[in-house]
């Protein structure tokens, strides 16, 4: 895709998804260059809104232009969260993380009814995979969580140099076509040592906003 496309289609739909916030609302602001738009939108709005932020860098953004940034146990329940994805298959499953927040992102997913997903053109794909799987770990365990990965069938595991905003290491599994989320996600999680990794079910979207060329759809779970 053109670069210049891509920009303007994450500005597009980072914008758009702030439609969904009203005044008043407890709203989770998500991590990355899409979301950073949603971020400015809902800034100029000028709206009093209580926010949960999943990264140090999108609370640095949102208090940056005047947004209330809170800790997730001071709101308890979010309105809505809105957040990106590095893939969307057609079932509305996500592969998340490619900025390393993965752990945060899925608090503040689970935190409410309303997960708003937003995406460029290049994101949607007929099954996760194409994207390498962050598996955020425990220090103390990582070398042992690499092996059981590769026992899932990870074909290639590394170790990024940067660390997680928990202070934790991030590992990219290379599983190629993932054809059953769900089942790779149970898996992961009966893992010693992984503290969250990047597999977001499809229960858990309500809707993913994605650019197409220059317009974009909404498409809705159910």
């Amino acid at each position: 895709m053109d670069p210049s496309l891509q920009d303007r289609q994450k500005a597009t739909v980072g914008r758009y998804a702030a439609k969904f916030v009203e005044d008043g609302m407890s709203v989770g602001l998500g991590t990355g260059s899409t979301v950073e738009w949603t971020v400015l939108a809902l800034a100029e709005r000028g709206l009093s809104l209580t926010c949960v932020a999943t990264s140090v860098s999108t609370q640095r953004l949102a208090i940056e232009n005047g947004l209330d940034v809170v800790t997730p146990g001071e709101v308890g329940r979010l309105d809505v969260a809105i957040d990106g994805a590095d893939e969307v298959d057609p079932d509305f499953n996500l592969t998340k993380g490619g900025g390393g927040a993965l752990a945060r992102e899925k608090i503040v997913a689970s935190m409410t009814d309303r997960f708003v997903v937003v995406v460029d053109g290049t994101k949607r794909r007929p099954h996760l995979g194409v994207f390498p799987l962050p598996v955020e770990v425990l220090e103390f365990g990582a070398d042992i969580v690499a092996v059981r990965l590769r026992d899932l069938g990870a074909s290639d595991v590394t170790r990024r140099l940067v660390s997680s905003d928990n202070g934790n290491p991030i590992l990219d599994a290379a599983f190629g076509r993932i054809d059953d989320p769900p089942g790779l996600a149970v898996a992961l999680q009966a893992i010693p040592g992984i503290v969250e990794h990047g597999i977001f079910p499809g229960d858990m979207v309500e809707r993913v906003v994605a650019a197409q060329g220059d317009d974009v759809v909404e498409l809705v779970r159910g």
